[in-house]
């Protein structure tokens, strides 16, 4: 994960609990702070205010995320949620280390051992996602951390609960290099999906470049 970097004069001090010290990151889907509640830091991801329309839209999208708290083995916990301001938020756990992209931008491509785990912990992660009833919907370099353990997964849940709050929003929101046909044609969403995504990446770590040719960028 990206060192946090200081907080812009527009963003909240405070999300409900939690009380911000940076911004760690920002993309299609909102906002990633890294925040606190007493000594245990985490992360905080306030959604883009669009996705707050719909009051009976924002309460099946608590249900799923409380659906993906069900997840730990491999993943960046979610640990709460909550409305800051009729604006939904996510709350996981921290985890210290490079995301992927960022690693291979560093260093190069992942090779041997390194290859390896990173192959079989985040296949791991995918595993424990699917078998909670989640897609993930977003895999991608960007969204694995490599942390002190291991490789985990992050922003699992966020995609497929978007699904409660925007028609379609599984397949208006992605990564263009990283998504699969049916997220774009309307076709069923499933565990496939994700393992599309899955072989992209891995592809991506073993060779620095993007598997199908495709620039990173998000549709939204």
């Amino acid at each position: 994960m990206s060192e946090p970097q200081p907080l812009r004069p527009w963003d909240p001090q405070s999300i409900g609990r939690y009380r911000l010290s940076g911004l760690l990151g920002e993309g299609g889907q909102g906002s990633v702070y890294l925040a606190a509640l007493d000594a245990a830091r985490v992360a905080v991801k306030l959604l883009h205010p669009r996705y707050a329309a719909h009051e009976s839209a924002r309460g099946r999208f608590m249900r799923e995320i409380q659906a993906a708290r069900l997840v730990s083995d491999y993943t960046a916990q979610v640990l709460d949620a909550g409305e800051h301001r009729g604006v939904p938020y996510v709350v996981s756990e921290y985890i210290p280390g490079p995301s992927l992209a960022d690693r291979v931008a560093a260093d190069g491509p992942c090779a041997g051992g390194e290859l390896a785990r990173l192959a079989s912990g985040t296949l791991a992660a995918l595993a424990a996602i699917h078998a909670a009833g989640i897609v993930h919907c977003d895999l991608k370099p960007e969204n694995i951390l490599l942390g002190p353990d291991g490789p985990r997964v992050v922003d699992f849940g966020i995609a497929r609960a978007l699904e409660t709050i925007a028609p379609n929003a599984s397949r208006q929101i992605g990564t263009p290099a990283y998504m699969a046909p049916e997220q774009i044609d309307a076709g069923l969403i499933g565990p496939r999906t994700d393992m599309l995504a899955w072989g992209a990446t891995l592809a991506f770590a073993a060779t620095g470049t993007h598997a199908f040719g495709a620039p990173i960028g998000h549709v939204r």
